[in-house]
């Protein structure tokens, strides 16, 4: 992935960004997702994955503005991990079948309990059929900066999360055939794979944990619904 590729697309995400503000859009901001399998990949790497790899997800949400169920979440973030019983390879053109799918809801301290309430619902909604069983929501701080330009993200949730990523490098491509394998697993904008520095996760509620690093498996990207 270029420097070229990433420019245009911040410049891209800049420009759609100001064009929703003035169209109607209810919420907006940027989204992070970090998976346990190569996303951008070629199809030998995603066989040799499927059904191994690739069954939980962190969704991440930061809200830069706008309201759900008419409820201000400005400047408030909420992240959804979740775990399937195989690989969530929705898009991807290979056979899995994910059900069931537990998730926990893990929503910005800083909000009131109607915040919290509506967060919830927020996160549960954008992720759809992947959202699964919400068995816990927990309150922790959340700290998430995502710069589109160089395809730089950073998340921490308390002590139970942290993803890093870095833009793609040529050495990231390894049989040269790599594309988008797997899309993101909610409707969104923009959308740039990552290369995964650090991608933790340890909290109750889901039954395991995990710490997938140096793989190929993140997205950046905005929304605006």
């Amino acid at each position: 992935m270029s420097r070229v590729f990433t420019a245009a697309c911040a410049s891209l995400c800049i420009l759609l960004a100001a064009q929703s503000a003035q169209a109607g859009v209810q919420i907006a901001g940027d989204y992070l997702e970090s998976r346990t399998c190569d996303v951008y990949t070629g199809p030998c790497f995603a066989n040799g994955e499927i059904g191994l790899n690739g069954h939980e997800a962190i969704l991440a949400w930061s809200i830069d503005r706008g309201q759900h169920e008419g409820v201000d979440l400005s400047g408030l973030k909420v992240v959804m991990a979740l775990k399937a019983s195989d690989t969530l390879a929705f898009g991807g053109g290979l056979a899995a079948n994910p059900d069931p799918i537990r998730s926990i809801v893990l929503v910005d301290d800083r909000a009131t309990a109607a915040q919290r309430e509506a967060l919830v619902s927020f996160a549960r909604l954008r992720a759809g059929k992947v959202a699964g069983e919400t068995l816990r929501v927990t309150a922790l701080p959340i700290t998430m900066t995502l710069d589109h330009v160089d395809a730089i993200a950073t998340l921490k949730v308390g002590k139970v999360v942290e993803i890093k990523t870095r833009a793609m490098a040529k050495g990231d491509c390894v049989c040269t055939n790599e594309s988008i394998f797997y899309p993101p697993l909610t409707k969104v904008e923009n959308y740039l794979p990552a290369y995964n520095l650090e991608n933790k996760f340890s909290a109750s509620g889901l039954g395991s944990s995990w710490s997938n690093p140096n793989t190929r498996s993140a997205f950046l990207a905005t929304f605006a619904y």
